[in-house]
């Protein structure tokens, strides 16, 4: 992992917000699942932890061997270049997203239907360390509905960023889902994890340190999807990068401006099984797609 402190200078259109001090802008890193750096990033005390070879290489075969062949596989689209199994709740309404998630369910199982299946340990291990602080662990749901439990994804982008600068935060905020919990998770953390199956050399995730407030989402005409941050938006901010590798397991502040770079080779494929979780209460945390 390599850091790099930005300079000081502003210029106009810049991204304002929150940036964090140097005990919290990091990445832990171990070699074994430590679900206590997990709750660090839920209640705001780190900004990410990497988890470094935690899926066996056969696992992770495996798992992108049952992604590229199955039937339920579909392209995302030209905003972001790949395809998916799962469902996405992105800029969609509270309905159509739980449809699509019950939809994808059987095929997503179908998957991960394996004894090492790393979703499942992860938020086994999770679940038991939030219950002994009497906090419950579960899928987002809605009027009797349950969210995706995850999605996998691939994508293929070439550009600058294979994946372009972008918070997680204010997709949470789309008024189609105003009757949706996970915008409860807005007001605690919105932590993305990422599960890395496959990945060629670079494809490094650029994480900034600044989390954007209401004006320069509004500024910049993203208050509701929170892509893409301009390059030039983040000039001057503190950023790290993060290598990432086949096994590894990852979770940051999904709140923070991240990026992830193109891979070096432009034939390699990038897997990653994905989802986001929060706070909504003092006693649950959720998890969605």
């Amino acid at each position: 992992m390599s850091k790099a402190q930005g300079t000081s200078s502003r210029l106009p259109l810049l991204v304002t917000g929150w940036e964090g001090d140097l005990g919290y802008f990091r990445f832990e890193e171990h070699t074994t699942l430590r679900p206590e750096s997990i709750v660090e990033i839920l209640r705001g005390r780190l900004a990410g932890v990497v988890f470094r070879g935690v899926i066996p290489a056969a696992t992770c075969a495996e798992l992108t061997d049952r992604f590229l062949t199955s039937p339920a596989r579909r392209a995302r689209g030209s905003d972001v270049p790949g395809q998916f199994v799962g469902a996405f709740h992105y800029a969609k309404t509270t309905d159509d997203y739980l449809r699509q998630a019950a939809a994808t369910r059987s095929a997503l199982d179908e998957i991960l239907d394996m004894p090492d299946d790393p979703l499942a340990a992860l938020r086994r291990e999770l679940g038991d360390v939030l219950a002994d602080e009497g906090v419950e662990l579960r899928l987002a749901r809605h009027d009797g509905r349950e969210a995706c439990p995850a999605i996998l994804r691939s994508w293929d982008g070439e550009d600058e960023f294979a994946l372009a600068p972008h918070e997680d935060y204010g997709q949470c905020t789309e008024p189609g889902q105003a009757d949706f919990e996970i915008q409860r998770a807005t007001a605690h953390q919105v932590v993305a994890m990422n599960m890395c199956l496959t990945n060629g050399a670079g494809g490094r995730l650029i994480v900034w340190n600044i989390k954007p407030d209401e004006p320069s989402r509004r500024r910049l005409g993203l208050q509701y999807t929170g892509v893409p941050y301009p390059l030039g938006s983040l000039a001057g901010v503190e950023s790290m990068s993060l290598d990432v590798r086949p096994g590894d397991i990852y979770l940051f502040n999904g709140s923070h401006v991240h990026a992830v770079e193109p891979s070096a080779d432009p034939l390699a494929r990038r897997v990653t099984l994905s989802g986001l979780l929060g706070f909504i209460d003092e006693k649950t945390v959720v998890s969605w797609t």
